[in-house]
């Protein structure tokens, strides 16, 4: 991959460094991309506020539900790829539990575009963190079969950790390998990736630089190398919502796969083309691809100027990544925002900016 420049770096640079000034957030990494020519891709302000460690562009961050689409639909589809799972599949066929609950009907491509009716979000850690770490995987698949839905399967698209809770423990139960395994195994490992990995908490951590996260309350300390999430703490630090870290070069690398897949580009049949535009393809009325997000028709934290034909997601710790399939127009922006608290929410207002900034300059550029 060659080095380029971006039309209006100045610019970029300069709004960059305005939002480190502004506390927007403490370090950042940013990489935009062209096809395969990267056009900028920096580092700036810190990893840790109190050692005042300078972010670089092989910083480590915890990419939080980024975990979503770079692992957990990506193990869904090599496992559909392989005919070793359903799209379709009732999820009560891949775990028993779910029958003779409201969750019977619920399918795999459900729980992928958001739509199973599953609440947003549970504090399942509260209760998980009073069980040996070896029980917790079996208590919370028992938990979310006791969820009551708060929608009809298939009725509303809502953003739910829950469906990526249970697709985790769908790809361990269908794989018979733990989440973080599988995707080094099937994924990661054949493109030669090694800047993303999950840090399981049983083990020591990835021997990188790592961005500081919180300072959590009830681990009663500022969290590096240790997945954020409270849920994915709790199961060892590898679930199917969140759990990921990596680096922005990594990001690209996966994501560049993917794009080379969906254009029947590749030179490897690791991902296949009508898988990958199966999953990048909106979900009827959801507004949800298959573990990937697409752009909102207002407000979008994409910008203005992504194209209808893109996906993207973003990460709670302040992690995100955006393409434009039609114009192979790559924009990853990794950042700590939530170090040391997560009170911090001026990404949102950043966010569209910097998108639109960078994307004004691309077009112009032609």
């Amino acid at each position: 991959m060659t080095i380029a420049s971006l039309p209006n770096e100045s610019v970029v640079r300069a709004q960059m460094q305005q939002a480190l000034e502004e506390g927007v957030f403490p370090g950042v990494v940013l990489l935009a991309a062209r096809d395969q020519e990267i056009l900028l891709h920096a580092a700036w302000g810190v990893s840790d506020l109190s050692s005042e460690r300078p972010v670089r562009v092989d910083t480590v961050f915890d990419l939080a539900s980024l975990t979503k689409p770079l692992a957990t639909a990506l193990a869904v589809m090599r496992l559909v790829q392989e005919d070793l799972l359903s799209l379709d599949a009732p999820l009560a066929t891949v775990l028993p539990v779910m029958a003779h609950t409201d969750k019977v009907g619920v399918t795999i491509r459900q729980l992928l575009s958001h739509c199973s009716g599953w609440p947003a979000w549970q504090p399942y850690f509260e209760h998980l963190r009073q069980h040996p770490d070896e029980e917790r995987r079996g208590r919370l698949v028992q938990m979310l079969a006791a969820e009551p839905l708060i929608a009809a399967p298939g009725a509303a698209a809502l953003y739910s950790d829950l469906d990526f809770l249970a697709l985790g423990l769908v790809v361990e139960n269908c794989s018979g390998l733990r989440l973080d395994q599988f995707v080094l195994q099937e994924i990661y490992q054949p493109l030669g990736i090694g800047g993303l990995f999950f840090n399981p908490l049983d083990a020591p951590p990835a021997p990188w630089d790592y961005a500081a996260t919180e300072r959590c309350p009830w681990r009663g300390c500022v969290l590096s190398g240790a997945v954020h999430d409270d849920n994915a703490y709790v199961l060892n630090g590898v679930a199917g919502h969140a759990g990921l870290f990596g680096t922005a070069r990594a990001v690209f690398t996966l994501l560049q796969a993917l794009l080379s897949a969906y254009r029947g580009e590749a030179n490897d049949d690791l991902f296949a083309p009508h898988q990958v535009r199966t999953f990048w393809t909106p979900s009827e009325g959801a507004g949800w691809a298959l573990g990937f997000d697409s752009p909102s028709e207002q407000a979008s934290s994409s910008g203005t100027h992504f194209s209808r034909n893109s996906v993207g997601h973003l990460g709670y710790t302040g992690t995100s990544f955006w393409v434009d399939i039609d114009r192979r127009i790559t924009i990853i922006l990794l950042t700590n925002r939530v170090h040391p608290s997560r009170a911090n929410e001026k990404i949102r207002a950043f966010r569209p900016m910097i998108h639109d900034t960078i994307m004004s300059g691309l077009l112009e550029s032609g």
